[in-house]
C-alpha cells in the first residue's frame, strides 16, 4: 500500500492512501491554508460525517447548510469553510456523475499524460497549476504514470524537484518544498 505524508497525522495520511476521493479532495482544498491542514481536511470532514472514507454521491446529495457547517465547527476544516464545501459537493457531484462514483476512475484509463490533465482540469474548482501539481502527484507518490505524465505536469513532474505537495515525502522533502515556494515569492517579488 502507498505511504503518504501530505497531512502529517497517520491516520489522515492512511485515508489519503487508500480513499481516492479523499485525495482528490484534499488537493482542493489546497490553498491559501497550509498543506498540511488542506490535507488533513478529507479526515476531519470524515470523522464529522461519522464514515470511515468519502463517498462522492453522499456528499454531493448532503444538505449543503448541514456540509457547510461539517466544514465551519471548531477547529474549521479550511480558511474558507462555505466556499470550500460549495466546492467539495461540486466536485463530489462530478466525480459521482462522469467517473462512476469512483474518483480513481479519472485517472485509471487515461492513455496520456494530457489526456489525465484534460480530466483534472475540467474538475470543478481545478485550474492548470493545481491539475498539473495532481498530475505530479498521482505520477511520483501513486504509481499512476500515463505516457507523457511527466510533460504534462510542467515543471511539477521534473524528477528530483522540490516545488509542491508532489515532492513532499517527509519532514525533510516537506521543508524543501516550502524554502522553494519561498524562494519563488521572492524572486517574483524581485
Amino acid at each position: 500500500m502507498t505511504t503518504l505524508y501530505l497531512a502529517g497525522t497517520p491516520e489522515a495520511d492512511a485515508l489519503l492512501a487508500r480513499d481516492p476521493f479523499a485525495l482528490l479532495t484534499g488537493m482542493l482544498l489546497d490553498q491559501q491554508v497550509p498543506m498540511e491542514k488542506a490535507f488533513s481536511g478529507p479526515a476531519v470532514i470524515a470523522e464529522r460525517m461519522g464514515v470511515d472514507h468519502l463517498d462522492p454521491a453522499a456528499i454531493a446529495a448532503y444538505d449543503p447548510e448541514a456540509f457547510a457547517e461539517i466544514f465551519s465547527r471548531t477547529p474549521a476544516v479550511h480558511r474558507f469553510p462555505g466556499s470550500m464545501a460549495e466546492r467539495v459537493q461540486k466536485v463530489a457531484a462530478y466525480v459521482a456523475e462522469h467517473y462512476g462514483n469512483d474518483a480513481a476512475n479519472i485517472w485509471a484509463d487515461a492513455g496520456t499524460g494530457t489526456e489525465l490533465l484534460k480530466r483534472l482540469k475540467a474538475l470543478p474548482g481545478f485550474g492548470e497549476q493545481k491539475a498539473k501539481i495532481m498530475v505530479a502527484l498521482l505520477g511520483k507518490q501513486i504509481g499512476v504514470r500515463p505516457e507523457g505524465w511527466r510533460e504534462a505536469a510542467g515543471d511539477y513532474g521534473a524528477e528530483g524537484a522540490t516545488r509542491s505537495v508532489a515532492d513532499v515525502v517527509d519532514a525533510d522533502t516537506l521543508a524543501q518544498v516550502r524554502a522553494t515556494k519561498r524562494e519563488i515569492k521572492r524572486a517574483a517579488k524581485a
